[in-house]
């Protein structure tokens, strides 16, 4: 998918390529595991570090520095980054001077005790510290171990020019939010992120056409809660309350800013990352109907179907109140795709609990899904609070329960979109055939179709779906619009 929700953590991150100015000499290696917010983070790192003398490479042999932008939502997670680590040992051996850090939210939960663990990493920095980079690298340079992993209620980095890594030159991540304030009782983003606190949208707006006027025709407005975006002047959202009566009556929250960006750059093809099902807003379905370019597609995390996971999670929602949100917005917007986070297995979860679950995803009809067993993470008010209940084997046979049931909806969903035409922006060649490409609909699924009358990366088409797999649309080009 193009918004992958997690990368498949049982795999090496991927590495970034490109960027940077030919005057530098330096090498940077950087390596980015997790969510999409990670991603966008190692952009504004190369950025800062670019100026600093460093081109980014990708070949780890020739680095200067090794960054590793790392992810804490499962053990598996973290697990993976010190497997990853323990590869650079021979290199650290051979070269001395060779600086390895890790960034993201497993620098912050760890903080200094990674160093201990960890001997051969000198740079621990969180993600709201990343301005620090130059002045921790001459510490290292001093002989010190460097580290900063301090939260803010400011830091939004909207005054960076992300340098875009490796991609494929028609999608970008632009961040709007940063910190999370749902206080979900498995989860270590609160603590590893902050607290919420949403970028100037004048700033965002300037990203998006510098985009638009380097060619881009796809971007995804980023956070780990977009639907929470508040602009009142700055400062944490938990803050609004004391803003002044004027700052609260011209306040911009998320589908306003929607609708700017949409208007805009009519041209722009915009979806969004991630919704929370307590803080969506009706109005953000009015600005699909009313914005052709904003994709009709939300990925809406529920995380369990049973009321009573709902409130042991501290979700703030019922399963009504979601289902009743996803009813509401597909009457608006009938052609609307949903995607979903699931969670199984959690403290004190019993059949009937799971079956609420597999009920829930069939009344909802997902598009696709991401699923996992629940990980128990160190900190949170699960882990402080709760026993971890349910064994590893019931765990591993509802999570396949799930997944096959997702399978079978995924494909009924595929199916309802054969026959049909739909606008498709070119992406990227198929994996399997280099003479056709690849592309999504609106709803974000993938079609792949010849290379026809002289279509390039980046173009809108006009695609006839003739058939389906399980995750992927079969078609033909019938129209070049762009």
């Amino acid at each position: 998918m193009l918004i992958e929700k997690y990368i498949d953590e049982t795999k090496q991150g991927a590495v970034h390529k490109g960027g940077g100015c030919t005057r530098n000499t330096k090498k940077l290696f950087l390596e980015s595991y997790g969510c999409q917010m990670n991603f966008s983070d190692s952009e504004i790192v190369v950025s800062i570090l670019n100026d600093e003398g460093f081109n980014t490479t990708d070949n780890v042999k020739e680095a200067d520095l090794i960054l590793l932008n790392t992810c804490s939502i499962r053990e598996k997670a973290e697990q993976t980054v010190r497997t990853r680590l323990s590869h650079f040992k021979e290199l650290k051996r051979t070269n001395p001077n060779l600086t390895v850090g890790v960034l993201g939210c497993m620098a912050e939960r760890l903080k200094a005790q990674f160093l201990e663990e960890e001997q051969l990493v000198d740079l621990v920095v969180g993600p709201d510290s990343y301005r620090d980079l130059p002045h921790l690298l001459k510490e290292i340079e001093n002989g010190k171990d460097a580290i900063n992993v301090i939260l803010s209620k400011e830091e939004t980095y909207a005054d960076i020019n992300p340098v875009r890594l490796g991609g494929n030159g028609v999608s970008a991540f632009v961040t709007i939010t940063r910190g999370c304030d749902n206080m979900c009782t498995f989860c270590v983003v609160p603590f590893t992120r902050g607290r919420e606190r949403s970028r100037d949208p004048f700033s965002i707006l300037k990203e998006c056409k510098d985009l638009w006027n380097s060619g881009y025709k796809e971007i995804i407005l980023l956070g780990q809660n977009v639907d929470s975006y508040l602009w009142y002047g700055g400062g944490a959202k938990k803050d609004f309350s004391k803003a002044s009566e004027m700052q609260k009556v011209t306040a911009i929250r998320f589908a306003q800013l929607l609708g700017m960006v949409a208007e805009e750059i009519p041209g722009m093809r915009i979806r969004f990352a991630t919704s929370n099902p307590q803080d969506m807003s009706l109005e953000v379905f009015s600005k699909m109907i009313q914005y052709p370019n904003i994709c009709r597609y939300v990925h809406l995390p529920v995380q369990s179907g049973s009321d009573k996971i709902l409130r042991s999670m501290n979700r703030q929602h019922t399963r009504e109140e979601y289902l009743s949100l996803i009813r509401k917005a597909r009457n608006m917007v009938p052609d609307l795709a949903f995607s979903q986070d699931m969670i199984v297995g959690f403290c004190g979860e019993t059949e009937a609990d799971h079956r609420d679950t597999l009920s829930l995803m069939k009344e909802v009809g997902y598009d696709y899904g991401y699923m996992f067993a629940y990980s128990e993470r160190s900190g949170t008010p699960a882990h402080k609070k709760m026993t971890d209940d349910v064994p590893e084997e019931v765990k591993k046979r509802r999570l396949r329960e799930v997944i096959d049931l997702q399978g079978e909806l995924s494909a009924q969903r595929m199916k309802s979109y054969v026959g049909r035409v739909h606008e498709v922006l070119i992406d990227g060649e198929s994996k399997k055939d280099k003479d056709q490409w690849k592309g999504r609909i609106s709803q974000n699924a993938v079609v792949v179709f010849d290379k026809e009358y002289d279509t390039k990366l980046g173009d809108f088409v006009q695609v006839f779906v003739e058939r389906s797999t399980r995750g992927t649309l079969v078609g033909k080009i019938i129209e070049i619009k762009s």
